[in-house]
């Protein structure tokens, strides 16, 4: 919305007293240059470029955009670049108060300034995501026919929360998190900038560490914070800022927690450790520990996911999908929402069933590989397709399993130097008690022996189609037998 005369008097008295903005406002950069991060988004020719006016020339004009990014990436950053750089009217509105009434009204002042002037506008809507398909719809006519550059800001996935008439009318620009090289440059040029804290103050490592690490790659919550623990060292007559003085400014303990050395690896193992002893709330205390000393989520979720394999394996199949949607839903919204994915995915882990007979397996398969018992495939097992195959042998006595009863062939699978070696053991606890069933009657099977009868079920009916029980059926308590 356009500036009334008394917010175009506040900003002024802002431009004259800097020190009355916060911190994160008067470290914001005044160019793409100056911008830390999104360097994939800032090479020549970029559309962000060309909304500076950057090579903006020849028959194509500059593009809308959507920038899409967790906060403090950058979004509003960009968007007052823009306003600087450019020589466009620009008016920015915020769809939390703003609604179809104002964006008409902006839609309107922009055909007059382009028809009277000749001068274009660009138009900044943050949180787009707040505005309903009806409030959306109203800034398509405006985007179609360029009346304004749009430059829309959301939090929220775009495919989700924007109309697709409206994303296909935009590029969509994804902003990723500050690495933690961009956030210590952020804030050692804010502690000596002018702009900044002028150099009034210095800033211990611990004490950088451990904003880097409440920051979460966000450089408006690291800024903040920096402002209020330089706030509480000079109220306390000192020249620096130190851990404890920033503790006690941002009521944050600070995690005992080097990401590169040993307490990295030492609370990892702690967490896989008590999953594997099914001890839930030390689990939950070590993922705690690690979510706010700001380990990477996708590093918690990768070692959950071999957890659910190494540890879990059979006793719960349904371990290793609640690992694998818990690291895909982690990489996808990332924190704070990720360490509720994280913790639910701890406690199901934790207390499921446990079983390592299918890792115990795989190793004990390479190991033979490894030692030279692997051998020729069978001849009945090889490929048949290619023209002289038959003539090899290929394939010529192979049975079909489909055509028999119970979906089984009594033929050798494995090659003669690992013929009837016996790699999976599965245990007895949860649904693995019903996998070692199975297993034993499919070996008696392939070995042509008759199968055991079952205790439910029909005999006949004890090949394939047995192997694979409902995940979602009773299960023993951790570390019990899956049987009565």
């Amino acid at each position: 919305m356009e500036p009334d005369l008394f917010t175009a008097a506040a900003e002024e008295r802002q431009e004259r007293e800097p020190a009355g903005r916060p911190l994160a406002v008067r470290m914001r950069p005044r160019t793409l240059d100056e911008v830390l991060g999104q360097r994939h988004l800032l090479g020549p020719g970029s559309p962000l470029r060309r909304l500076v006016g950057e090579g903006a020339g020849g028959p194509a004009g500059p593009a809308s955009v959507i920038l899409w990014g967790p906060p403090g990436t950058g979004k509003t950053t960009l968007a007052h670049v823009v306003s600087r750089a450019t020589d466009r009217r620009f008016v920015e509105l915020s769809a939390i108060t703003a609604g179809v009434k104002e964006v008409r009204a902006v839609i309107d002042g922009a055909r007059r300034s382009s028809g009277a002037y000749g001068k274009d506008t660009v138009l900044f809507l943050d949180e787009i995501h707040r505005f309903s398909k009806a409030q959306q719809d109203s800034l398509l006519p405006a985007v179609e026919n360029r009346w304004v550059t749009l430059i829309a800001a959301t939090t929220e996935n775009p495919y989700f929360s924007v109309i697709s008439p409206l994303l296909s009318r935009s590029l969509l620009l994804t902003l990723e998190p500050l690495t933690e090289d961009d956030l210590r440059g952020l804030l050692r040029r804010a502690v000596g900038d002018e702009r900044g804290l002028g150099g009034v103050v210095t800033l211990d490592r611990d004490a950088e560490d451990h904003l880097l690490r409440i920051a979460g790659g966000d450089a408006r919550r690291a800024l903040t914070a920096l402002e209020a623990g330089t706030g509480a060292a000079l109220d306390a007559g000192e020249s620096a800022v130190t851990l404890e003085r920033l503790e006690q400014a941002v009521d944050r303990a600070a995690v005992r927690y080097d990401r590169d050395g040993d307490q990295h690896y030492d609370v990892a193992s702690a967490l896989i450790k008590s999953i594997r002893g099914s001890d839930v709330d030390a689990a939950l205390h070590y993922l705690a520990r690690m979510i706010e000393a700001g380990e990477d989520p996708r590093f918690v979720a990768r070692r959950l996911m071999i957890s659910a394999s190494e540890d879990i394996g059979m006793a719960d199949p349904t371990a290793l999908s609640t690992a694998v949607a818990a690291a895909q839903a982690v990489a996808l919204i990332g924190y704070p929402e990720a360490r509720i994915v994280l913790g639910q995915a701890v406690v199901a882990l934790a207390l499921a069933p446990k079983s390592n007979a299918a890792y115990l397996a795989i190793d004990a398969a390479l190991a033979d590989v490894r030692a030279g018992a692997a051998g020729p495939v069978p001849p009945h097992l090889r490929d048949a397709h290619y023209q002289g195959a038959a003539k090899l042998g290929h394939g010529s006595t192979y049975q079909y399993p489909h055509d028999l009863p119970g979906g089984i062939a009594a033929q050798q699978y494995a090659p003669d130097a690992v013929h009837g070696k016996r790699y999976y053991r599965p245990t007895r606890y949860g649904a693995e008690a019903r996998y070692a069933e199975v297993a034993e009657r499919v070996r008696d099977r392939l070995a042509g022996r008759s199968a055991r009868p079952e205790r439910a079920g029909r005999e006949d009916e004890g090949g394939a189609a047995d192997a694979a029980p409902s995940g979602s059926g009773a299960q023993a308590a951790p570390g019990t037998s899956g049987e009565d």
